[in-house]
């Protein structure tokens, strides 16, 4: 069944296009996903999608008594307290706990930051029953485990999905069709992200044969032009104005032009740069966030942060850029140190400034000034738009030029990959991999982290550890059913695969023998299901002996062996406790 049929859909903006004759159907348990770079119009196309946007030209047909539940990019809340807007359902409850936002049940939803009123309308969307789920951006403000538990929650939702995201795993993960906004025109790819990126290189092969040929035919028709007067005269009009009309004519404009060059003559750092010792912080001193922290930054310091929301990542940035004094300990800076740092939240800006002039402060702008926006895709339209036409991606690209203004040799980013658009992430990964000078970063993002960081550090219940090897080599570790405590808030949730419902109920819940009796069942399907991908891995594994397949095989097969010990292990936990009956 059909839910939502665009056909041929326009929106313009006063100062540009968004997209044009636009066509897209989402039928029942459709996964699509919706990409493009920023300001082609996502975030629109979704509005339109959950029928709280109007267009200016085309169709949108919707399903009869098709239910939607929508998480747009900016969160709207009922007022009340976050209780009452999600409701009080064991449901609702584990949803918010498992986002974090148990303690704020009773705040009133007026007073929540954005982060938090985002996370609380990702739960009042999630727990919404509904024919169609829309989501803008859901990973924005999660912590990786918030993440992991999303990612399985969509792999088993029995609705429809269209979701925007920059989150290259989940994308990747939930979807199995990609539509690209580009140059207001749309392109649809089957498949996750490895699909787009598979049909994306190929529609752009096709249009570098086509202007091939384009260019060749206006070869020929020059030189048939150039042979004379006389020549022309005896050849049809059609055919002069044809020729005269494809040299003229030039390739359509690229998107972008060239990748993102930020590089912007990095100062050398000397041998100290900055240094943390016996460092605590809290903000009452009955409370400490931070403790006894010790961290030493190299030259090519290449660090992320992680943790679990509220763990004190940004405040040991914080503390790190020395925007933040410590309550005990010191901070060493070294002589030749220049840094600078992106915050979560961003400057504020003026929303009728022009973009060019938020990067001046006002003064004329010079012919470097302009450069500096082009390397970052703002073109000569852009830059003299009010930052209040930015969608939050560029904003997002805006406040990097800003960071990068004075060319640090030391960058602080805390969460830089909200909002960007996935060929900016690439971009920017691009250019963090060859700056010779120091990064430290705070980022929920899997893909972004495995391709820009060496080391972790994981902050967790205020003490702060580093970890040799990336993400990776974090992931691991905390994936090693041994290092878990048996209420580890990362043990995978068993979830219905009807509903996507998660089956545990709620902390201090009891629960009655008829749903004992069904999660007993469900693990067990659960785990005949890992059986069936466990088992061919094992067989691959002793009919080879090529190292680096053996080493594929093996990483893989002691993911779904860790997966499987931790069904099993709910398993037993269900047993005791029909058994505790």
């Amino acid at each position: 069944m059909v839910l939502v049929d665009i056909d041929s859909v326009t929106i313009t903006r006063p100062e540009r296009d968004l997209f044009r004759e636009v066509s897209v159907t989402v039928a029942e348990r459709d996964r699509l996903g919706i990409v493009g770079i920023n300001g082609t119009g996502k975030s629109t196309l979704l509005r339109v999608m959950a029928g709280t946007a109007d267009v200016e030209s085309g169709t949108v047909r919707r399903g009869r008594d098709t239910s939607v539940a929508v998480l747009d990019q900016q969160a709207a809340l009922p007022p009340g307290t976050v209780r009452d807007a999600i409701g009080d359902s064991w449901e609702s409850e584990s949803i918010i706990d498992r986002l974090g936002m148990t303690p704020h049940l009773d705040t009133p939803t007026s007073q929540l930051s954005g982060g938090e009123a985002k996370r609380v309308a990702l739960a009042l969307a999630l727990v919404t029953p509904a024919d169609l789920l829309i989501l803008d951006e859901p990973t924005n403000h999660l912590d990786i485990e918030a993440i992991e538990w999303l990612e399985k929650r969509l792999d088993a939702l029995a609705g429809a999905l269209v979701i925007v995201t920059h989150d290259r795993h989940l994308l990747d993960r939930v979807t199995t069709r990609v539509l690209e906004l580009d140059r207001g025109t749309a392109y649809l790819y089957d498949g996750g992200y490895q699909g787009y990126l598979d049909g994306r290189a190929v529609r752009e092969e096709q249009a570098a044969r086509a202007e091939n040929t384009r260019r060749n035919l206006a070869r020929r028709e020059l030189a048939w032009l150039r042979r004379g007067a006389l020549a022309r005269t005896t050849k049809a009009k059609a055919r002069v104005d044809r020729a005269e009309a494809i040299v003229e004519a030039g390739p359509a404009a690229a998107a972008r032009e060239g990748r993102l060059d930020l590089h912007m003559g990095t100062p050398r750092l000397g041998d100290r740069v900055i240094e943390l010792e016996g460092v605590s912080f809290g903000f009452t001193p009955d409370r400490p966030l931070l403790t006894n922290v010790d961290l030493q930054l190299g030259r090519r310091e290449r660090l992320g942060v992680v943790g679990m929301n509220g763990s004190g990542k940004s405040t040991l940035l914080g503390i790190i850029a020395g925007r933040i004094e410590p309550t005990a300990g010191s901070r060493v800076v070294g002589s030749t140190v220049q840094l600078a740092e992106h915050r979560q939240l961003g400057p504020d800006l003026d929303p009728e400034v022009r973009v060019i002039h938020a990067v001046t402060g006002g003064r004329e702008p010079t012919w470097r000034d302009k450069a500096l926006l082009e390397k970052f895709w703002f073109d000569s339209d852009v830059q003299r738009s009010p930052v209040r036409l930015l969608s939050g991606g560029e904003r997002r690209r805006l406040e990097l030029v800003l960071v990068l203004l004075d060319g640090p040799n030391v960058l602080l980013l805390d969460e830089p990959t909200n909002d960007l658009d996935l060929d900016t992430l690439r971009s920017l990964e691009d250019f963090l991999d060859d700056w010779p000078g120091a990064l430290v970063v705070v980022s929920h993002d899997r893909a972004f982290l495995e391709r820009t960081v060496d080391d972790v550090v994981v902050v967790d219940s205020g003490r702060v550890g580093r970890i040799p090897g990336g993400y990776r080599a974090w992931e691991a570790s905390r994936l090693r059913p041994e290092r878990r405590s048996p209420n580890s808030a990362s043990r995978p949730a068993v979830s219905d695969r009807t509903t996507g419902a998660p089956l545990d109920a709620p902390t201090g819940g009891r629960r009655s023998r008829s749903t004992l009796l069904h999660l007993v069942k469900q693990t067990e399907r659960e785990l005949a299901s890992l059986e069936k991908l466990r088992a061919p891995l094992v067989a691959a594994l002793d009919q080879t002996t090529d190292h680096v397949e053996l080493a594929d095989l093996g990483g893989r097969l002691g993911d779904i062996q860790t997966r499987i010990d931790a069904v099993e292990a709910t398993w037993l936990e269900l047993q005791d406790e029909l058994e505790s009956r």
